[in-house]
């Protein structure tokens, strides 16, 4: 007999390429800036927020237009999958803790960003919604290797709108775990978004998206009509 008091969400997971298993998804960590930008901005502390686990989904098919916004943006990222948990982990210890890497979208509703910004609020609701984390099948560190250099792009209607490389981020994924784990415990399931090179722009209903991380994972996918 369950002790629950209603039967538990399912679990959120992703593909594991090449395999019918799944990676189960604990918590979804994002890092802002971790690119330079034509408006000088450098490095600086890394800032986090979060997406909730059940934002992810496989990046496949069609997404969802979300409601509440008229500027629904994509950004290409690489995600790290933790394999297994730690506190104040050390930089020269972190790539220890990674299972796999994928390539992701962040999406955004900008309009709903920049408004919470003006007015000094959070602007977590810009980033957590249903479907916001569409994510590539994970490529299992044991079989591929550190993805620690590549390119970084994204296309909409075969219009090329990003592109970077994993080695001009400003802060490594090293950094970035070390730097994560030093303010909460990691847990094995979390998955950590990494940041988007500059050239983040606006979707609209019928878009194509085709982006990647080279080595890494693609994305095929198409954006959805507007909610009625």
């Amino acid at each position: 007999m369950s002790d629950f008091v209603f039967t538990p969400a399912t679990q959120p997971s992703l593909a594991v390429a090449g395999t019918a298993q799944r990676f189960p998804v604990s918590r979804v960590f994002c890092v802002g800036r971790n690119y330079p930008w034509s408006d000088g901005q450098g490095r600086s502390v890394p800032l986090f927020f979060m997406k909730p686990a059940s934002s992810v989904i496989d990046a496949q098919g069609e997404i969802a237009y979300p409601p509440q916004t008229e500027e629904f943006c994509h950004e290409i990222e690489l995600v790290v999958a933790i394999g297994s948990g730690g506190a104040d982990i050390p930089e020269n210890r972190a790539l220890e803790h990674v299972w796999g890497y994928a390539a992701g979208l962040d999406l955004t509703r900008r309009d709903q960003q920049r408004a919470a910004k003006q007015a000094g609020m959070p602007w977590e609701g810009a980033k957590a919604f249903d479907g916001s984390a569409p994510i590539s099948a994970i490529q299992p560190v044991s079989r591929q290797g550190h993805a620690q250099e590549g390119a970084v792009w994204l296309q909409v209607n075969g219009q090329e709108r990003q592109r970077s490389a994993l080695q001009h981020q400003l802060w490594s994924v090293a950094e970035i775990i070390s730097h994560l784990s030093r303010s909460l415990s990691l847990l094995p399931g979390d998955l950590i978004m990494t940041g988007t090179p500059e050239g983040v722009a606006a979707l609209q209903p019928g878009d194509r998206i085709r982006a990647a991380v080279e080595g890494v994972g693609q994305i095929d996918v198409q954006v959805g009509p507007r909610a009625a």
